[in-house]
């Protein structure tokens, strides 16, 4: 009877340290499994999200306008965009933000993003040493919270002046773009534009560049000026508007990723 008494415990034992055994493994291996998919999203950087921004197939427009803020201009983008009820981001440089401030405070009142062109769009001024580069980005921050009454204003965007895709001072770029890494910005290029930069053209022909360069795409980044120093954008922005409107885009600016 002892005997017996004696085997049944060991039994049950024995099987209460299975049933714990299991248990463990189990929510070890749950637990295991969800570290490794954590991890691999925080691999993600906000830096890749960007860069695959133009692979989605959503119809979403940024509008982006460089070089800004200007008088013959600026002001007159921000009426548009305004009628227009749409919100864009405009890539200041800082020492025209120092110039015209009252025009960097509209467009972040009526809604727009303002980020980080660099403060002279001098390549050779901006890459002559990674300090420089880093005192540039500083600057303009600067200038646009002097702007904006918000002295600790961090852009968290910027674009290279002629865009980091381009080879000229490939390498420097390479090097300035591990400090904006460091330093908690990302930069942004773009995969549509009008290219009203680049030479004296009809309006049409800006037209027509925007419908090329933005065919059969989903996400866009538009690229256009807020100048007039080449071509006169304002004159075909509510036009080139209208026809994403139609293609279905709709329109967002870098507030779906950063809050300044």
């Amino acid at each position: 009877m002892h005997i017996f008494i004696f085997r049944k415990n060991i039994l049950l034992l024995v099987l209460i340290t299975s049933i714990t055994i299991s248990t463990f493994i189990f929510i070890f291996s749950n637990s295991f499994t969800q570290s490794i998919s954590t991890s691999s999203d925080t691999e993600i950087t906000m830096q890749e999200k960007i860069n695959n921004l133009t692979k989605n197939k959503e119809k979403i427009a940024y509008l982006t306008f460089d070089d800004g803020p200007t008088l013959k201009a600026t002001g007159k983008v921000l009426d548009i965009l305004k009628e227009e009820e749409i919100k864009a981001t405009f890539f200041v440089i800082g020492k025209y933000v120092k110039k015209h401030p009252e025009l960097v405070k509209r467009a972040y009142t009526e809604g727009h993003y303002i980020a980080n062109h660099g403060y002279n769009h001098n390549n050779k001024q901006l890459y002559s040493s990674i300090n420089n580069f880093i005192s540039e980005i500083k600057n303009t921050d600067s200038e646009i919270g002097n702007a904006i009454d918000k002295p600790e204003y961090k852009s968290y965007v910027f674009r290279f002046p002629n865009g980091y895709m381009s080879p000229i001072y490939k390498t420097q770029k390479k090097k300035s773009a591990e400090a904006l890494n460091k330093m908690g910005y990302i930069y942004v290029d773009w995969n549509s534009l009008n290219k009203d930069s680049e030479k004296k053209i009809s309006n049409q022909q800006l037209i027509s560049n925007l419908k090329k360069s933005s065919k059969n795409k989903g996400t866009l980044i538009i690229l256009m000026h807020d100048t007039c120093d080449v071509n006169d954008t304002p004159a075909v922005l509510k036009e080139s508007i209208n026809y994403l409107k139609n293609q279905g885009y709709t329109f967002h600016n870098f507030y779906d990723f950063f809050d300044p």
